[in-house]
């Protein structure tokens, strides 16, 4: 006999976990189904974010960061430091355990929210009586009847034409993670968030990094004068990257792959590495819903199409996260998955596309929300600029990282922040300000004006605030 629930959230990923959180929250009967199985076979809830995503490469990037500044920076703070060797299996083991650790956390927020939790693959069997029929497949099946569904299923790896996943010689995002050891060279196909983050990784641990990116510019989503800043600081530290790039043709072994490729010239190159990451994008991942059979809506690009309520085309189903239009993040996924969770109960949820911070936990980080100079140049919106370099920040001096700067673009009449561009220490914490100013509708003068701690990092924030009316104190 079918479980009777108010709601069944089709996967446990930041969406759909934090979704059947808040519902709960708000008095319904919840069910949450995940497939995903870590190492010994256990449910592994967290989705993309937890699995092979923002918390594992965190984790990595944390512990390369230690690698990097005991080989190079310690001497700096007068630190000698001599033999240092890499554990990268015991490396690795730390990252799984961080990983394991946000899952145990969220199957405990089920258990203390009273979420049930279903352990397999869930997909529409069809319209009945009280809602919607949903079988879950995994070691026992099973039927749920919910009044409202929410699909969170996320996203999956856009693979290269022609050119498969095999997670050892070609590796998504997954088998970056968990390469076993360092290659000599490695190529990154794909210069946005996650192949900086990952090349980053690798290079720090050892491996020659070769970044190929198909955009004319690098990092073409940035404020540009970021995007400069940022391609100086990896240029410096030994990224090899390449924009305006056409791959003509990848060919792999056993023990490799080679890459051939015209460069923003025209002039054809080969390149030949060990491992080669491909990161460039990701696709919604539909497959298995079984969303045909119930006439489930997709838009020409394979996304679930919603309205801005995240409303689908059925009625009591709904979409958030990577599997619906918008930026592909995990905090976009959590804010959604609370505004439906509170439309459900009667309640006006709401998401705001324009304060959603945009991360990059490369070194230098990289931070920003709102618009940049290239958008408000073309949408003709006269601005005010003001930056302020970490260079003059006490606090990033004593810290040894002076890399990037703070700016500030405001409204040339109303000083309302209008976008808030961070290349530095901390950016992606230092950020959480600007998102508070603007979604308050706040001035520059208001961040200028308010207090700040120091010596903090924060500072910088103030004083770029400060410069947007050209009258910085530091510098």
């Amino acid at each position: 006999m079918a479980k009777q629930f108010d709601l069944v959230v089709i996967g446990a990923g930041p969406g759909g976990y934090i979704a059947a959180i808040r519902a709960a929250q708000l008095g319904m009967n919840v069910a949450c189904i995940d497939a995903w199985t870590n190492a010994d076979g256990k449910p592994a809830p967290g989705g993309t974010c937890t699995n092979v995503g923002c918390i594992p490469s965190k984790a990595l990037l944390q512990s390369s960061e230690h690698f990097e500044q005991a080989n190079h920076h310690f001497e700096e703070h007068g630190i000698e430091v001599k033999g240092v060797s890499l554990k990268l299996d015991k490396l690795i083991g730390r990252k799984d355990n961080v990983v394991k650790q946000n899952n145990d956390g969220i199957l405990y927020l089920f258990k203390k929210n009273k979420v049930s939790f279903f352990h397999g693959t869930g997909s529409f069997n069809g319209q009945v009586d009280g809602g919607w029929s949903i079988k879950v497949s995994g070691k026992e099946e099973e039927e749920l009847v919910g009044k409202h569904v929410i699909v969170a299923t996320g996203s999956s790896p856009r693979q290269l034409p022609g050119v498969d996943f095999d997670e050892n010689i070609v590796l998504s995002n997954d088998g970056a993670l968990r390469i076993p050891s360092v290659p000599k060279k490695l190529g990154v196909i794909g210069g946005g968030v996650i192949g900086l983050e990952l090349g980053s990784v690798w290079r720090r641990l050892g491996a020659e990094v070769t970044v190929l990116e198909a955009m004319p510019e690098f990092l073409a989503v940035a404020d540009q004068q970021v995007a400069k800043e940022a391609l100086k600081a990896f240029t410096k530290q030994g990224l090899k990257i390449e924009t305006g790039v056409k791959i003509a043709e990848v060919k792999t072994t056993g023990k490799g792959a080679t890459i051939q490729y015209a460069d923003a010239k025209g002039e054809e190159h080969t390149l030949s590495v060990d491992r080669l990451i491909v990161s460039i994008g990701r696709v919604p991942h539909v497959q298995g819903l079984n969303a045909e059979a119930v006439g489930l809506k997709l838009d020409e690009r394979g996304f679930i199409a919603v309205d801005d309520d995240c409303r689908t085309n059925l009625p009591n189903v709904w979409a958030v996260g990577d599997v619906v239009r918008g930026p592909m993040l995990a905090h976009k996924a959590e804010e959604e998955g609370v505004a439906v969770a509170e439309r459900i109960a009667g309640q006006h949820g709401h998401v705001n596309f324009g304060t959603i911070p945009s991360v990059l936990y490369t070194s230098p980080e990289i931070a920003w929300v709102g618009k940049n100079e290239q958008q408000l140049k073309k949408e003709g919106i006269e601005y005010k600029a003001g930056s302020f370099p970490f260079m003059a920040n006490g606090r990033a001096r004593a810290l040894g990282d002076t890399t990037g700067f703070v700016k500030i673009l405001a409204d040339a009449k109303t000083d309302e922040v209008l976008g808030v561009h961070i290349i530095g220490p901390m950016a992606s914490e230092l950020i959480a300000e600007a998102v508070t100013i603007m979604e308050f509708r706040g001035a520059a003068e208001d961040i200028a004006r308010i207090c700040h701690a120091h010596p903090t990092l924060s500072e910088a924030v103030k004083e770029a605030a400060l410069a947007v009316d050209k009258r910085t104190l530091n510098f």
